[in-house]
């Protein structure tokens, strides 16, 4: 444990924090982005989905405690490193001249932000029904196309979505290269599967407030 708190004090070992967390968290956007698109076949399927989440009983409470956790420490490695990264150069550039840094990277922190919000605003919206206009416990399809007829509501989806994949992208790059998967020889596959992941995950889940813009959601 002691070993466990030292590392957590190094840069090293925030970023593997981050990276690590960020796996958890990217594997659920997979499985989140599969169950929700069934909306498409027929919206009474998420209802049957959820319903089978919730006859998981305690190990679905693990399982989002789980995430929670994820998320808490992967917002507190990546707002430590912030700091960290402001000490070590307390007055800015005069200039920024980006060489390597992709669009991605530069939003990273800003897009984490957003997503965080984004996070909260969303189980007020589908989980509690705080901000629904009209939400029916159990009935999660009809929920979620109710929930989308707000139009300013899914366009708020759709601009999170686009900044999701950002994140993702480059969130899958630099977890390889903080556990070494670092080499030239297989670095353009990286970024092909960083992007793939990002487009599909992100992707995907854009799909189901574009169609409610759209009027394809019914």
């Amino acid at each position: 444990m002691n070993r466990l708190f030292a590392l957590w004090g190094t840069t090293v070992g925030k970023k593997v924090a981050m990276a690590a967390t960020g796996i958890i968290l990217i594997l659920f956007l997979v499985s989140h982005m599969i169950s929700n698109v069934l909306i498409f076949r027929n919206p009474e399927h998420l209802d049957s989905y959820a319903a089978w989440l919730r006859s998981l009983g305690p190990a679905l409470w693990i399982a989002r405690g789980g995430l929670l956790a994820a998320v808490v420490v992967h917002v507190i490695a990546a707002y430590q490193l912030t700091l960290l990264a402001r000490r070590a150069r307390p007055v800015a550039y005069a200039r920024h001249e980006y060489q390597v840094a992709t669009y991605a990277s530069r939003t990273m922190r800003w897009g984490g932000l957003l997503l965080l919000v984004f996070i909260i605003f969303h189980i007020l919206h589908f989980t509690t029904g705080t901000f629904h206009p009209d939400f029916r416990p159990g009935e999660v399809g009809r929920n979620v196309v109710i929930g989308f007829q707000v139009t300013p509501v899914a366009v708020f989806y759709v601009v999170v979505m686009l900044f999701l994949g950002l994140h993702l992208s480059h969130g899958i790059w630099s977890a390889f290269q903080t556990f070494g998967l670092n080499h030239p020889s297989y670095n353009r596959s990286r970024r092909l599967l960083a992007w793939g992941l990002a487009i599909l995950v992100a992707g995907g889940l854009a799909t189901i407030p574009a169609a409610a813009i759209l009027g394809y959601l019914k």
